[in-house]
């Protein structure tokens, strides 16, 4: 994901009171994955988000295009995070969701909380 389509993303989680913890973190080895941002909200849930960004919303948009693959790398790199806190916080895994407004100049920005989960891959 784009340096300015992550920027937007974290302002919008930033207002909305969720606070950085890592920005780009990824996992070691070959076949690795990366969390765009791994955020956390005031009761101390730890957020792993995937930012993602299209002109339109053809061919499904931009939230879309996060398949079982790419959950499968984001959730790899998250275990790897998690591998290294002592405690282990309440985790959830979010999209947002970056689309051209037809203007050309504006983004819709859409939050999906709770996008997916980690159950099904070990």
């Amino acid at each position: 994901m784009g340096g300015e389509g992550e920027a937007r993303a974290l302002a919008h989680l930033q207002a909305a009171g969720l606070a950085l913890v890592a920005r780009n973190f990824k996992s070691p080895g070959r076949g690795g994955g990366e969390v765009d941002l791994i955020m956390r909200e005031p009761d101390g849930t730890l957020v792993f988000v995937e930012v993602r960004q299209r002109a339109s919303a053809t061919h499904g948009g931009a939230a879309a295009s996060v398949g079982w693959a790419k959950q499968r790398r984001i959730i790899f790199a998250a275990r790897h995070f998690l591998a290294r806190l002592s405690n282990l916080p309440p985790c959830r895994f979010d999209v947002v969701a970056l689309q051209g407004a037809p203007d050309g100049h504006a983004w819709d920005v859409e939050w999906l909380r709770g996008a997916f989960d980690a159950s099904g891959y070990s």
